[in-house]
């Protein structure tokens, strides 16, 4: 499929030109959450001014399960159409081999981001993709709800749910029979490896392969948290919620019908819009501690990555530095609510002043917790997947946490069979 002739797909933009060099045209594939589409639009039309190049947008699916996919298939057969992916924190140690290594090139840059991100995307020694932004989720809360019955942004999972629950009884009583008390991503995709691995990892679960790539997952701790949302399903969170994804999540809350909401730092802008039944009526803390008495938040975020097959990377790396860019960064905070890789900006004043749950994050993504993609490597997908089913299927009643662990692991170990590949 030639992206460069489906003019329904993509939308013009411009790249920077350095040095005078010919005009030339690149593939961006992308993907949708929120307002990403419209934003990066916003950031290339302005770059546009500054050049005579053009980028296309190739967008895709939101799901970044089903983008993950449709990387693979393009890269895997040399596709030369597309010059620049932005990708998953997650990715870099299965498309490494399709991707250019950026060190050199953005050797000036590197020094001003988080360090443990530019890691997270080196793969023996190949800087594999550059930063955008990062990201880490929070726990969003009714502060009028709270106030009004008294209570305080829960600490624990014990405490989300039996505020949750007496804030949803008594608002039924009143009359207010739509609230819901907890939304979360449940659908059996990356997400719920995300939420699942929050659930684990609080507490004191694991983080379902260790970092010297021991399978860890089947365990009473990370059984026992599975068996506590579990029993949210149809009490403090609705049945609908083992197919809510981000956007799905964040249409429950935003439409004023959940006291709590687990979601990535994108909604808080979103949820701030002058469309938005909870503007002004919410707030953010970090994710609640389980049992093993500690907050865990699941590190995402996203790159760009220059694909090996591409025909203009000398003009893609253009494209990368201007995207990764201090400019850059700092407008998709004040629009997005984005959180940003370049460390001086959680100091930035305007930034605080606009997005205060960006000024506030930092200390939240320095402890973030990785999903196991690096010890697992090429085989980090299969893992993920195996591991989302086995929590949709516990939380859908599908067999107990105990059973469909056991049997995870016994999946795993097929996966693994001597060391991870």
């Amino acid at each position: 499929m030639n992206f460069r002739n489906m003019a329904a797909a993509v939308a013009a933009s411009a790249l920077f030109c350095a040095g005078g060099a010919s005009a030339e045209e690149l593939a961006l594939v992308s993907g949708s959450v929120g307002k990403d589409i419209s934003e990066l639009r916003m950031q290339l039309d302005e770059f546009e001014k500054e050049s005579g190049h053009t980028v296309k947008i190739v967008e895709m699916p939101a799901s970044t399960t089903d983008q993950f996919g449709q990387y693979r298939l393009w890269l895997s057969a040399g596709n030369e159409d597309v010059d620049v992916y932005r990708t998953d924190v997650i990715w870099a140690p299965q498309l490494a081999g399709s991707f250019v290594d950026l060190k050199d090139a953005m050797k000036d840059e590197t020094p001003r981001h988080n360090p443990s991100i530019i890691e997270s995307q080196t793969v023996d020694g190949k800087l594999v993709a550059f930063p955008m932004y990062t990201d880490a989720p929070a726990l969003y809360y009714r502060t009028d709800l709270l106030e009004k019955y008294g209570k305080e942004p829960p600490k624990t999972w014990s405490e989300l749910a039996e505020t949750a629950k007496e804030i949803v009884d008594k608002e039924h009583e009143a009359g207010n029979g739509q609230l819901t008390g907890f939304v979360f991503q449940g659908a059996p995709y990356e997400g719920l490896t995300c939420d699942g691995l929050e659930w684990v990892a609080s507490s004191d679960g694991g983080r379902i392969v260790s970092a010297e790539g021991d399978i860890t997952i089947n365990n009473e701790k990370a059984a026992a948290a599975l068996e506590m949302v579990k029993g949210w399903i149809g009490t403090i969170a609705p049945d609908g919620v083992l197919s809510y994804k981000e956007e799905e999540s964040r249409g429950v809350w935003q439409t004023g019908n959940a006291v709590f909401m687990r979601n990535w730092p994108y909604a808080y802008a979103l949820s701030n819009g002058a469309d938005s039944a909870v503007k002004g009526k919410f707030d953010v803390v970090p994710l609640p501690a389980g049992e093993g008495g500690k907050s865990a938040a699941c590190l995402g975020g996203w790159n760009l990555a220059i694909s090996k097959y591409s025909k203009h990377q000398d003009a893609a790396i253009e494209l990368v530095k201007f995207l990764s860019s201090e400019k850059a960064q700092k407008q998709r905070a004040l629009n997005q609510s984005r959180l940003p890789t370049i460390t001086a900006l959680y100091d930035d004043p305007e930034i605080a002043k606009a997005q205060p749950i960006v000024a506030s994050w930092g200390e939240v993504v320095e402890n973030a917790v990785p999903r196991p993609s690096a010890p697992t490597k090429r085989q980090y997908n299969e893992v993920s997947k195996e591991f989302w089913t086995a929590v949709n299927e516990t939380l859908a009643g599908r067999g107990s946490a105990a059973d469909n662990l056991d049997k995870l692991e016994k999946r795993l170990r097929r996966l693994k069979r001597r060391e991870w590949e």
